[in-house]
């Protein structure tokens, strides 16, 4: 049977390519770095992981967390709106189970940027940074490349590598490709193969769904595995010393895969079938509610970055039908995979060093409108203000970030960047703050470009 996850050369050469990351250094270094003066911000060094859920396509603040029920009805939607454990702010109707649980989140209505294109805008969330490429064109000029400024995931196994047979990142259950056009900002950029994220290729709701690419063939166990390296490594050395980088190419992909089949840890974390019946059915018997609980098993054996995404591919992009996918598929399975995670992380105590992000690329058009050729009505692209939830970690729940008019169109308060969102994440895993690496151009970028987002742990907006 051809399992769901598999690994091509192609693939494994993303997982673990060595390339030119050896080009580009990181540095720590005191100059005027405005985060240089945020060493003692709330937040900092309070998670060991962050879990980030992408909403493919950008969702609707309007239709979830952000209603204005007082609105016209071209502009409110079809949706009522429920009472939520924080007094006076309500939840879309079809997010029950979320509302329930308003008082772990920190709900920050106020997200903006400037990119309304969906490849531009997922490099933006992805890595707090615009693409290197020009504005306008078409959309083919936008696609992945190796001259992108690395995720966040790749950021951070770039300045903290890991020894450990652990990835400093994973990114399931599918990779962001549309027809011709693959997504940027889902790799590590200039910084080379080496450091991409792990991709995972998979339905984890298939019975048949294991890592493949991790299992050990019938017979082979981790102490041969050792022996048959200490071989090669002899077979490698030249009469006069190790082979240099150029003839041992594939030096780095192997350290990788040895460390990773004899750790054992992370191959028992994709086991997702050890989770009784009842726990997988808490999340949802969907491709969505079981990444969330693989990401949850990914958590709990130390991986620092974990993103699940709800989609391939806009998902969430309801230019068309709206309220009936929101209604009948989107909205269900997130209330309730969402709240299962929530619920298993604090039950284990996990959701104190773990910090949760959910967000999509952008949000929705407050006006209602229909494509040329439709029928159904929906909502179109719209960046000037969308929202996200936080939680864990020092993350201050039951509270409202920011405020929109009364059409959720703009801010009306202080609004929120991708980069904003960057430097909370790796500040919240004890990044220094004055650390910065170094692109092709040899200009260096710091990594915190932002500002933390305090009003998130001490409850004050601004």
């Amino acid at each position: 049977m051809k399992p769901l996850f598999s690994m091509d050369r192609r693939g494994f050469l993303r997982v673990g390519g060595g390339g030119v990351a050896g080009c580009f250094v990181s540095t720590s270094r005191s100059s005027a770095n405005p985060a240089a003066q945020m060493r003692d911000v709330p937040g900092r060094g309070k998670a060991k992981s962050v879990l980030l859920v992408m909403l493919s396509g950008g969702p609707s603040q309007l239709d979830t967390v952000d209603p204005k029920p007082d609105a016209p009805a071209e502009v409110r939607g079809e949706f009522s709106t429920i009472s939520t454990k924080i007094p006076g702010v309500p939840f879309c109707e079809h997010l029950p189970l979320l509302a329930g649980q308003a008082d772990r989140w920190s709900i920050l209505r106020t997200l903006a940027h400037r990119e309304h294109n969906h490849l531009l805008a997922t490099h933006v969330a992805l890595t707090g940074r615009p693409t290197p490429l020009p504005r306008g064109g078409s959309d083919l000029d936008r696609v992945e490349s190796r001259s992108d400024f690395p995720n966040f995931a790749s950021a951070l196994d770039f300045v903290r590598p890991r020894h450990d047979g652990i990835p400093s990142g994973v990114s399931l259950p599918n990779y962001y490709i549309e027809g011709p056009l693959t997504w940027p900002g889902q790799h590590s950029g200039f910084l080379g193969p080496k450091h991409d994220p792990w991709q995972i290729q998979g339905d984890p709701n298939a019975d048949d769904f294991r890592m493949q690419a991790l299992s050990m063939r019938e017979g082979m166990t981790p102490d041969r595995i050792v022996s048959r390296r200490g071989l090669l490594d002899q077979l490698n050395r030249g009469p006069s010393g190790p082979l240099s980088g150029d003839a041992d190419g594939f030096r780095d992909q192997r350290e990788i895969a040895y460390q990773l089949l004899t750790s054992g840890r992370v191959v028992e974390a994709f086991e997702i079938g050890r989770e009784s019946d009842e726990t997988r059915e808490r999340y949802g018997r969907n491709k969505f509610g079981q990444s969330l609980l693989l990401a949850r098993r990914l958590v709990e054996v130390g991986v620092p970055i974990v993103q699940a995404t709800m989609g391939i591919v806009q998902t969430w992009d309801t230019h068309v039908d709206n309220w009936g996918r929101l209604k009948n598929t989107l909205l269900p399975q997130l209330d309730q995979g969402l709240a299962a995670l929530m619920d298993d992380l604090q039950s284990s105590g996990k959701l104190d060093e773990t910090l949760v992000v959910v967000m999509g690329e952008f949000g929705r058009t407050p006006k209602i409108s229909t494509l040329p050729g439709q029928t159904i009505p929906g909502r179109d692209h719209w960046a000037h203000t969308y929202s996200g939830l936080f939680a864990g970690a020092g993350i201050r729940g039951g509270q409202v970030i920011g405020q929109t008019d009364d059409q959720a169109a703009y801010p009306i308060s202080r609004a929120w960047s991708p980069a904003d969102v960057c430097s909370t994440l790796f500040n919240a895993l004890d990044v220094d703050p004055d650390v910065t690496i170094t692109d092709p151009l040899q200009r260096p970028h710091y990594l915190i470009n932002g500002t933390v987002i305090s009003p998130l742990y001490s409850g004050r907006d601004s």
